[in-house]
């Protein structure tokens, strides 16, 4: 009877995993596994080439959904979410979820079951990647160098030139070389993983930290629930807010390019005023020494520089499918501290708001009202950024 899995998977996905996350990344229409490498009880690694019509024990496919079996990984959230999206699609019968439909998390195996050797090295106070742990514990099985261009080569999309027939996608048979070095790489990936369980064997994790990261990965199953029509508004509005106040800029200085440090500075000096930077602090001590068409100008650039869209378009790349934002948080993101760490949109680090009718704000942005919001609010940029923390909907 199988006890234990250490998993490694090689996927394709048409999604941005650095800007839109892993849960969005899985769940693209073409989200494919390629290469499934895979220890049963710390055994001898064997990888399942799924393009090549490889199948995966039926064991190994019950063993995914059975709780009462360990499975391992390295950024073990990354196969679970990946493994959770495809079961479901392709082996429905061995997906088991956890709690019930009405909540988001029915959508992913129960993490109860997965421990992560990434978080164990991060307890440890070793690095978060894999090629950096086997240096720092010198194992004799190293994460192969050549893997960064491997996975670049067969997991992104390409671009289409005359020299690859116009194809938006590399497939083993445009490479066979490569593709033998990417099994290999998979292979190595797992026995690298296995040799970081052997060389931590003897500072066992205690169990109420993995009660934690359980835990951990259940709220970034749940996610949150966002605004889109928030959103999508805010950064319809922020765009043209950022037009308008360019055209009053333009129209101040007569610069083509007001937003230009040089043209700028060049401009202030030809009024009278000297500084060597224009950053915000700056600007902002400018404006309390000039008047005039000088004050409103830096007044007008403060506006500009003001980056309230960000957040926004980090809601935009990571909503999924459900409406909700998955996998904000990275559980001992900081090794040395064992605290967590935001990813994407950073919900940690959200501007604050001091505003008595926020509500009416946001619903002006909420229906698409621009024209009322500008006659009601000097600064878009300001009110859009304040405006962030209510995108989230309790829902």
């Amino acid at each position: 009877m199988i006890k234990e899995l250490s998993i490694d998977l090689e996927t394709y996905s048409d999604v941005d995993i650095s800007k839109c996350g892993a849960y969005k990344y899985a769940e693209s229409d073409h989200f494919e596994i390629l290469l499934f490498g895979v220890s049963v009880d710390n055994g001898p690694v064997i990888v399942y080439d799924l393009t090549a019509g490889d199948e995966i024990p039926t064991e190994i496919l019950a063993a995914l959904s059975d709780e009462t079996i360990t499975k391992w990984a390295f950024n073990a959230s990354f196969e679970r979410v990946c493994l959770s999206n495809w079961l479901r699609k392709h082996h429905p019968k061995y997906f088991k979820s956890y709690n019930s439909e009405d909540d988001p998390v029915h959508n992913y195996l129960n993490p109860s079951s997965w421990k992560c050797t990434m978080i164990w090295s991060a307890y440890m106070g070793l690095p978060l990647s894999l090629e950096a742990v086997g240096t720092v514990l010198k194992l004799q099985d190293q994460k192969m160098k050549e893997g960064k261009d491997l996975i670049k080569y067969f997991c992104c999309p390409c671009k289409p030139t005359k020299a690859n027939g116009g194809r938006t996608r590399n497939l083993p048979e445009h490479a066979p070389d490569k593709w033998e070095s990417f099994k290999s790489y998979n292979r190595r990936d797992v026995e690298v993983e296995l040799s970081i369980k052997q060389r931590l064997s003897k500072f066992p994790v205690p169990d109420s930290i993995w009660n934690e990261y359980h835990i951990d990965q259940e709220i970034n199953d749940r996610g949150i629930m966002l605004d889109m029509d928030v959103v999508k508004n805010a950064i319809a509005f922020d765009e043209k807010s950022k037009t308008e106040l360019m055209i009053a800029m333009q129209n101040i200085t007569n610069l083509d390019n007001p937003n230009s440090v040089v043209q700028m500075k060049q401009w202030l000096s030809d009024n009278g005023v000297e500084t060597e930077s224009l950053g915000k602090k700056d600007v902002a001590g400018l404006i309390k020494e000039t008047n005039g068409n000088i004050a409103e100008a830096l007044k007008l650039r403060l506006q500009l520089a003001k980056s309230s869209v960000k957040k926004y378009q980090a809601m935009q790349n990571a909503v999924c499918k459900d409406g909700r934002a998955h996998g904000m948080f990275q559980f001992y993101g900081a090794n040395r501290s064992g605290r967590w760490a935001g990813r994407l949109i950073q919900l940690q680090n959200l501007p604050q708001n001091h505003m008595s009718d926020l509500a009416e704000a946001r619903e002006l942005v909420r229906t698409g009202d621009y024209d009322t919001l500008d006659m009601l609010y000097d600064d878009i940029p300001d009110t859009l950024s304040q405006l962030i923390e209510t995108v989230s909907k309790s829902v």
